[in-house]
């Protein structure tokens, strides 16, 4: 039961991290305010970040009363590992960066303020770290498949 469990836990946090990249970019075609859209999108990866860091925990816990021997080197370990610390990295330090840019740049729209430059370069690092989460999570598909 627990590994069926599991693998409906990855297919749903690794089908969330996907569709929230395309929603991301669909509410920036659709919605004419980008700084709206932009805000949508932040509540919509922020909230698949938080299933993520649950879901990652729930495995790797899962993971060591199933195989009663912790073994960090299995790729299996590695990979759902990665993809938390990635999920805290942009949960934590990027998307706080982001914030305070964009509160800073007030009454201005970041992108209009001094911190135009600043913003669109973490902005692409969060990008990267994203795409390589979800490049991870399809790994993981493929890595949890025994």
């Amino acid at each position: 039961m627990s590994r069926k469990l599991a693998s409906i836990a990855i297919a749903f946090w690794v089908g969330g991290l996907w569709m929230t990249g395309l929603s991301a970019s669909i509410l920036f075609d659709v919605i004419q305010d980008r700084q709206l859209a932009g805000n949508v999108a932040g509540q919509l990866f922020a909230t698949i970040s938080y299933i993520g860091l649950a879901i990652g925990a729930y495995l790797l816990i899962q993971h060591f009363i199933d195989n009663k021997e912790v073994r960090f080197k299995q790729r299996y370990v590695l990979v759902v590992a990665l993809m938390v610390l990635l999920t805290m990295v942009g949960l934590f330090g990027i998307q706080p960066l982001l914030a305070k840019m964009k509160v800073d740049a007030l009454p201005l729209g970041v992108m209009s303020s001094e911190y135009a430059s600043q913003f669109a370069a973490w902005h692409g690092v969060a990008g990267v770290v994203y795409l390589i989460e979800c490049l991870l999570g399809l790994a993981l598909v493929l890595t949890s498949r025994r």
